[in-house]
C-alpha cells in the first residue's frame, strides 16, 4: 500500500518492545511512523528523537545525541559566572577603604587600552585625575611613606594639555601615572607638536613609471628616502591650535623602487650630493616654515632663489602636514592646486580622499577632441593618517594616474606617486619663541625667508645635450625620402622630427625649410605645420607663397595637415582667413583653403569655442558663400566647406541645394546632409529627402536618389516612409532597384539603424514578396566587420552603383572607426562616373541623358573632406586620356598626418612632475584610377591605399638630477585594395568587386630607462613581432559567383595570344 495513503487507514500502530506497548504515530510531514518518545520539530522541519526542545541559542534542537554536551555547556556558563563573582567580591574587600563605587570600577576598566601588556594589568585601580605627572606623589630614597611614582609614557608625544590618571599597586608598592585616553579615541581639535621637542621622521619619496599592465617590480623610477626633522617655534598663547613650525629634511639618498643586480643599479655608489650637486642639496635640506592653524597650512615660507624642482619637493612634504581630524568635505590649496578633499575620520584613522579632477590650475598639454582618437584618463589620490590623540604618527599617501589611448587600450601609461611619513623618535628640541606677531617669530629665524605660494611652480624642461635641429634633420633625412614613406621607420621619424620641431626657433625652421631639396620637402611641411607651435607656423606662412603656383604640391600639403591638426589655433584659423582674401594664384588651393576652413571650424566647436570672433567670421564667411555663389565651381567649394563643418546652421542651405541644384551640387549637398548626427535629421529633413527620392518637384539623379533614401533609412524612418520606398521599388530602373534591395538587406543582415521598421514592414506580403524581391542586376551594397575588440572597432561598406548601361555610376567605400560610443570616419573614397553610354552606344538612364562625361573621386580622411580629383571632364578631355593614359593610378592623398597628439604633465603631490605624451602617425597614399577597354568591353576601377601607422606613448620624470621614463609603441605596414571589374559584354553584365588586404607586421616595443647626470643610464627593452597574414574580406554570395565568371573569361581570353 502506497504509504502516503496509510493515514487514511490508520491513524496509529502499536509495537511491543521488552514487553511493554507503545503506540507509533505516523508524521503528516516526514511521511513515516515516529518511534516512541519522537516528536517532529517544526523549526528544524524534522522529526527528533527524545526531543527536549529547540535551543535558539545554539540554533539547533536537543535530543537523545547531544544532550550531553548541552548539560556540559551549562555546567562551564554556571562556573564561569561563579568565578567572575568571586573575583569581583574579592576586588571589592582589598579595596573597601578607598570608598570606590561600582560605577567607578567600570569607568576605570574602560580607560585601560586594549593593547596594554599583561604586566601593566596588574595594576590596582585607584582613580586619581591630576594634570600633569608632576602632581603625582613622588618617591625620594629617604620618603618610605610615599609610595614611589612610575610615569608611564606612551610611544608617541602627549598632547600640550594632557590627563593622567594616579594608580596606587599595593602589590607592587608603587603609584602608576597614565595619561588619560586610549589610541582609538577620536582625538580633538587639530593636530599639535610641543615645544622644546624634535620629532624625527623618516620619509620617502617614491615615483613607478610602467605600461598599463606592468607588475611594481619591473617599474621603472626612482626613490628618495631621508629623515625629516619637525619643531614647534611658536604657539599663539590665546589659540593652541595656531602653530609655526619649522620643517627639515635630512640624510637624503636615492634608491631604486625595484630590486636589480649591481650592474643594473645605477645609484649604486653614489650619493646625494653627487646626484644633486652640493649647492642643490644644501638647497633642499635648508628647513622651511609653515603657519599651521587647525590642521591648515595658512602660509609657506621658504627661501626665493631656490631651484624650483627644490621648492617642489618641499611643497609635497608641507602638503602631508594639510589634514582634518574629523568627517568632512573642503576645498584645500596644496602642491596640486586648489582641490575638493573628502575627510573620513574613524578612531584614531583618517582616510583623505582628493578629487584629482576637481584641482584648479593652469592647463597643462593638449589633446585631440576626438574621442576615437583621445585618451581616457583615471586619477586617484588616497592620503591615510594614524594618529595619536592629536599626534600624527604615520602618513602615507598614494596617488595613481592611469592614460590609455581610447582606439587601443593596451597601450596604457601608468603613473604611481607614493609618500611615507613615519614617526620614529623624540630628541631635545628648540624652547618655544614668546612673540604676539608670527612675522616676529620668522624674522627672528631667518629674515630672508619670505611666504610662497603653496601650489607647485612650473618647471622648465631641462634641453642639456640635445642635438641642433639642423643636425638632427640631417639624421633622419632618408629615412622620409618618398620611396621610403611607406615604412613604419618614416613615420616614427616624422613624430621624431615633430618633437625636435617644438623645441626650435623659427630661424632654425626656415633654416632647413630653405635649404631643403624638393624629394623630402613635402615631407618636411608636413612635420612643420604639424608641429604647432607659434614659432613652426609663422616659419611655414613666411616660406610659401600662395602668390605663386610653382610650389603648388607644398601649399596642398600644408593646407591638409592644417585640416588635420588636433588642437589648431585662432592664429592658424585667422592666417587662413587672411589668405583666403588676399592673392591666390592657384584656384585648387583656394578651394583647399575654403574647405580646410570648414573642417577647423568644426575642430573649434568640438572644444566649445564656437563662439571665438574668428570662428564667428569663418562661419559667416561659408555660409554667406554658400548662400551668394553664383558659379558652379564656387557653390561645390562652399558646400564641401559646409560638409567639413557639420553646422546646424547649415542645414536650410544644404537642403536647398540638395532640391533644387542640378547634379553635381545636388549630390554634394545630400551627401554633406548624410554626415550629421540623427538629432539635427528633423522632420522637414525627411520631407525633403522623401521629396528627392520620389522625385516630387523635379527629376534627379539615381545617386542623388539613392543617397536620400539611405538618409531616410538611417534616421528614425515612419512606416509610411519605409513603405513608399519599397513600394517604388518595381518602378525604378533595374540597377537603381538592385541597388536598393541590396541596401536593405544589409540593413537586415548588419542591424543598421532603421532595421526594425524594416522588418515590421516586410510582414505585409504585397511589399514583401518574390516579384518585387527577385530584380536582377550588378549594383550591390554591402557591410561588415574588418576587426572587433572591447576597446574598438573597425567596419567596411562597400556600395556599388551602375548604370543601365553597365558602365559604373558611383562606387563608394567606407570604413568607419568606432570606439567610446563614437565612430571616426577613417576613409571614405567615392569614385563617380557619368555620361560615359555614348561609348558603347547605350542609353542612358532617366535623368541621366544629357549629363556631360565626367569621371572623378572624392576622399574623406579622419572626418575632413578633400578636395576632390577629377579623372577626365568632357569628351575630349575622356579621349585624349585614353588614347595617353600610362595605366598609373592618380594620387588623390598622399603624405605625413599626425593623428594623435596628446601631452599631458601631472603635477604630483610629492613635488615632482610627470609627463605623457601620446602620438601617432600615418604615412598615407591613397590612390585611384578608371581604366576602359573597348575592345574587350571591360571597366576597371581601383583604389589602393597604402599606409604606415606609429602609435608612441612615453611617460617621463625628468628632473636636473634623475631622469626615469617608459616608452610604449605599436607600428605596421598594410596595404589595403579595393578593385571593381565590369564585363559589359552581356547582360546582365559581370561585376567582381575585391576587397583585398595584404599581410603585414605588426610591432610591439617596450622601452624603460633610469639615466643620471654623469652618464650611468639604465635602458631595459623587449619587442614582440608578428605577421598578420592577409586577406579577402568576404562579400555576398553572388560576387563571389561573379568573380568565377570574370576570371573564367580572362584566362580564357588570355589564351588567344
Amino acid at each position: 500500500m502506497d504509504p502516503d495513503d496509510l493515514n487514511s487507514v490508520l491513524e496509529a500502530e502499536e509495537v511491543t518492545i521488552n514487553g511493554t506497548t507503545f503506540t507509533k504515530k505516523w508524521c503528516q510531514v516526514c511521511k513515516f511512523f515516529r518511534p516512541p518518545r519522537c516528536r517532529h520539530c517544526y523549526t528544524c522541519n524534522v522529526c527528533v528523537e527524545n526531543l527536549d526542545h529547540h535551543c535558539a541559542l545554539m540554533n539547533t534542537c536537543i535530543g537523545k545525541r547531544n544532550y550531553r554536551f548541552f548539560f556540559v555547556l551549562l555546567l562551564s556558563l554556571v562556573f564561569f559566572n561563579l568565578l567572575m563573582l568571586g573575583f569581583c567580591l574579592t576586588y571589592v574587600f582589598l579595596n573597601i577603604h578607598e570608598r570606590y563605587t561600582v560605577e567607578k570600577i567600570f569607568t576605570r576598566v574602560k580607560t585601560i587600552k586594549k593593547t596594554q601588556k599583561i604586566n601593566h594589568l596588574q595594576e590596582q585601580i585607584s582613580l586619581s585625575v591630576v594634570s600633569s605627572p608632576t602632581d603625582c606623589p613622588q618617591n625620594t630614597a629617604a620618603d618610605t611613606t610615599t609610595p614611589p611614582c612610575f610615569i608611564i609614557t606612551p610611544t608617541s608625544p602627549p598632547r600640550p594639555v594632557p590627563s593622567y590618571i594616579c594608580l596606587p599597586n599595593r602589590g607592587l608598592d608603587i603609584t602608576v601615572c597614565r595619561r588619560v585616553g586610549t589610541g582609538s579615541e577620536a582625538p580633538r581639535g587639530g593636530p599639535r607638536f610641543n615645544a622644546e621637542k624634535t620629532y624625527k621622521y623618516s620619509y620617502t619619496v617614491e615615483v613607478q613609471l610602467d605600461r598599463g599592465k606592468g607588475a611594481d617590480q619591473k617599474s621603472a623610477g626612482f626613490k628618495i628616502v631621508s629623515n625629516v626633522n619637525v619643531d614647534l617655534l611658536w604657539r599663539n598663547s590665546s589659540n593652541e591650535e595656531d602653530q609655526l613650525i619649522r620643517i627639515m629634511i635630512t640624510d637624503v639618498n636615492f634608491e631604486n623602487v625595484s630590486k636589480r643586480s649591481d650592474n643594473k643599479n645605477i645609484f649604486k655608489g653614489t650619493t646625494a650630493g653627487g646626484i644633486l650637486g652640493k649647492s642643490n642639496l644644501a638647497a633642499l635640506e635648508k628647513p622651511v616654515l609653515i603657519h599651521w592653524i587647525n590642521g591648515k597650512v595658512k602660509n609657506f615660507f621658504s627661501f626665493s632663489n631656490e631651484p624650483v624642482i627644490i621648492q617642489n619637493i618641499k611643497r609635497g612634504l608641507t602638503s602631508l602636514f594639510q589634514v582634518q581630524f574629523k568627517s568632512t568635505s573642503a576645498t584645500e590649496v596644496d602642491v596640486s592646486g586648489k582641490c575638493k578633499v573628502n575627510y573620513q575620520a574613524r578612531d584614531n584613522k583618517v582616510t583623505k580622499l582628493k578629487l584629482l579632477d576637481s584641482c584648479k590650475e593652469a592647463q597643462k598639454g593638449f589633446t585631440s577632441h576626438n574621442k576615437v582618437l583621445g585618451v581616457n584618463t583615471t586619477s586617484t589620490s588616497a592620503s591615510i593618517y594614524l594618529l595619536e590623540n592629536n599626534f600624527i604618527h604615520s602618513v602615507l599617501s598614494e596617488e595613481h594616474h592611469l592614460v590609455s589611448l581610447n582606439v587601443r587600450q593596451e597601450l596604457a601609461a601608468n603613473i604611481l606617486s607614493r609618500q611615507k611619513l613615519e614617526f620614529q623618535m623624540t630628541k631635545a628640541g628648540p624652547k618655544e619663541i614668546q612673540a604676539l606677531q608670527i612675522r616676529s617669530v620668522i624674522n627672528s629665524v631667518n629674515p630672508k625667508y619670505v611666504s610662497i605660494p603653496l601650489i607647485a611652480g612650473a618647471v622648465k624642461a631641462e634641453g642639456q645635450g640635445c642635438p641642433s635641429l639642423v643636425d638632427y634633420w640631417k639624421t633622419i633625412q632618408k629615412e622620409l625620402e618618398p620611396k621610403n614613406l611607406a615604412n613604419a621607420s618614416a613615420t616614427r621619424s616624422f613624430l621624431l622630427l615633430v618633437q625636435a620641431l617644438r623645441k626650435a626657433k623659427k630661424d632654425e625652421i626656415l633654416k632647413i625649410l630653405r635649404s631643403e631639396k624638393d624629394s623630402t620637402l613635402p615631407q618636411l611641411v608636413d612635420a612643420v605645420t604639424s608641429a604647432q607651435t607659434p614659432a613652426s607656423f609663422s616659419a611655414i606662412l613666411e616660406f610659401l607663397d600662395f602668390r605663386n603656383d610653382s610650389n603648388y604640391l607644398l601649399q596642398e600639403r600644408f593646407l591638409y595637415a592644417c585640416g588635420f591638426a588636433s588642437h589648431p589655433t585662432e592664429e592658424m584659423l585667422s592666417a587662413l582667413m587672411h589668405k583666403l582674401n588676399g592673392k591666390i594664384r592657384s584656384n585648387d588651393i583656394r578651394e583647399t583653403v575654403v574647405i580646410i576652413i570648414g573642417a577647423l571650424i568644426r575642430k573649434f566647436c568640438q572644444k566649445g569655442q564656437c563662439e571665438l570672433p574668428t570662428v564667428v567670421k569663418a562661419k559667416e564667411m561659408i555660409l554667406k558663400g554658400a548662400e551668394s555663389a553664383k558659379e558652379e565651381s564656387e557653390i561645390q567649394m562652399y558646400i564641401l566647406s559646409l560638409k567639413n563643418s557639420l553646422l546646424p546652421a547649415a542645414i536650410p542651405v544644404l537642403l536647398k541645394h540638395a532640391e533644387s541644384g542640378i547634379g553635381p551640387i545636388s549630390n554634394i549637398a545630400v551627401a554633406a546632409i548624410q554626415k550629421y548626427e540623427q538629432a539635427y535629421i528633423t522632420e522637414e529633413v525627411r520631407k525633403v529627402m522623401n521629396r528627392i527620392y520620389h522625385q516630387s518637384r523635379q527629376i534627379h539623379e539615381k545617386t542623388v536618389r539613392t543617397s536620400a533614401a539611405d538618409i531616410i533609412f538611417s534616421n528614425n524612418p515612419s512606416y509610411m516612409d519605409v513603405k513608399n520606398i519599397l513600394l517604388s521599388i518595381g518602378e525604378l530602373p533595374a540597377e537603381m532597384s538592385k541597388y536598393l534591395l541590396s541596401k536593405i538587406q544589409d540593413i537586415l543582415r548588419f542591424q543598421l539603424p532603421g532595421s526594425e521598421m524594416v522588418r515590421k514592414v516586410l510582414k505585409d506580403t504585397v511589399i514583401h514578396n518574390y516579384d518585387r524581391f527577385s530584380k536582377i542586376g550588378s549594383s550591390s551594397a554591402y557591410s561588415g566587420y574588418m576587426k572587433q575588440g572591447t576597446d574598438s572597432s573597425l567596419t567596411y561598406s562597400l556600395d556599388i552603383l551602375y548604370s543601365g548601361s553597365g558602365i559604373l555610376r558611383k562606387s563608394n567605400m567606407n570604413i568607419f572607426l568606432l570606439s567610446q560610443g563614437t565612430q571616426l570616419q577613417a576613409t571614405q573614397v567615392v569614385i563617380e562616373a557619368q555620361g560615359l553610354e555614348s561609348l558603347i552606344a547605350a542609353t542612358a538612364d532617366e535623368g541621366e541623358a544629357n549629363l556631360e562625361s565626367l569621371a572623378g573621386m572624392s576622399a574623406v580622411l579622419f572626418d575632413v573632406q578633400l578636395r576632390p580629383v577629377t579623372f577626365f571632364q568632357g569628351y575630349t578631355d575622356l579621349m585624349a586620356k585614353m588614347f595617353t593614359a600610362t595605366g598609373a593610378p592618380m594620387s588623390v592623398v598622399k603624405g605625413l598626418i599626425l593623428l594623435i597628439d596628446h601631452v599631458q604633465i601631472f603635477q604630483l603631490q610629492s613635488g615632482l612632475t610627470a609627463t605623457v605624451e601620446f602620438q601617432g602617425g600615418l604615412a598615407i597614399d591613397i590612390s585611384g584610377g578608371m581604366d576602359f577597354s573597348l575592345w574587350y568591353r571591360e571597366s576597371k576601377t581601383t583604389v589602393t591605399n597604402r599606409g604606415a601607422v606609429v602609435i608612441i606613448g612615453n611617460i617621463t620624470v625628468d628632473s636636473f638630477f634623475v631622469k626615469s621614463g617608459v616608452e610604449v609603441s605599436v607600428e605596421t605596414e598594410a596595404v589595403l585594395d579595393f578593385i571593381s571589374t565590369v564585363k559589359f559584354s552581356e547582360y546582365p553584365f559581370l561585376v567582381c568587386m575585391q576587397m583585398v588586404k595584404d599581410q603585414f607586421p605588426f610591432r610591439q616595443f617596450v622601452t624603460k630607462y633610469e639615466s643620471l647626470p654623469s652618464g650611468k643610464m639604465y635602458v631595459s627593452r623587449k619587442e614582440k613581432k608578428v605577421l598578420m597574414t592577409g586577406s579577402e574580406f568576404p562579400l555576398h554570395q553572388e560576387n563571389s559567383d561573379m568573380c568565377k565568371k570574370v576570371f573564367t573569361i580572362e584566362s580564357d581570353s588570355s589564351e588567344w595570344f
